[in-house]
């Protein structure tokens, strides 16, 4: 599992487009997709990529509100993407939003989605085999 992770609009697509230049199978919460859809949107022989954490983190705190229990539950789905990657022969790639270096967020439920956004993506960096920090169209391997 590979994560890439950046600020918005940092080129973290285009980056991944070019590491990862066959096909792709791309699940993305900005066209209004469940992540538990990467299931059925997984084609054969190409990179399963999935990005707009921050959307489906936002719609798990509207229906839990135990920040461990989210957390919890994106890192088994974490776990279960990697078993499948390994089943599969197939690499997953994980596009993140960074969050923690802008303005902190006055109202509690942004600050909730900003919070829980960075420990999540500390889970995904921990489990991912690579991390790539992305700026100003720029990857920088961390990991």
């Amino acid at each position: 599992m590979q994560l890439f992770i950046g600020g918005a609009f940092s080129g973290k697509r285009n980056i991944v487009r070019k590491r990862h230049p066959g096909k792709l199978s791309w699940l993305s919460s900005y066209d209004g997709r469940a992540v538990t859809e990467w299931k059925s949107c997984w084609e054969d022989h190409a990179t399963l990529v999935l990005e707009g954490w921050e959307k489906w983190l936002e719609d798990a705190i509207i229906q839990e509100n135990d920040d461990d229990a989210v957390r919890k539950t994106f890192r088994n789905h974490f776990h279960y993407l990697m078993k499948e990657e390994q089943k599969r022969e197939e690499e997953v790639v994980l596009v993140m939003l960074e969050m923690g270096r802008g303005i902190v967020p006055m109202d509690s439920h942004y600050r909730r989605v900003r919070d829980l956004s960075g420990w999540v993506a500390q889970d995904a960096a921990s489990l991912a085999r690579e991390v790539h920090y992305v700026w100003h169209g720029v990857s920088e391997r961390m990991k």
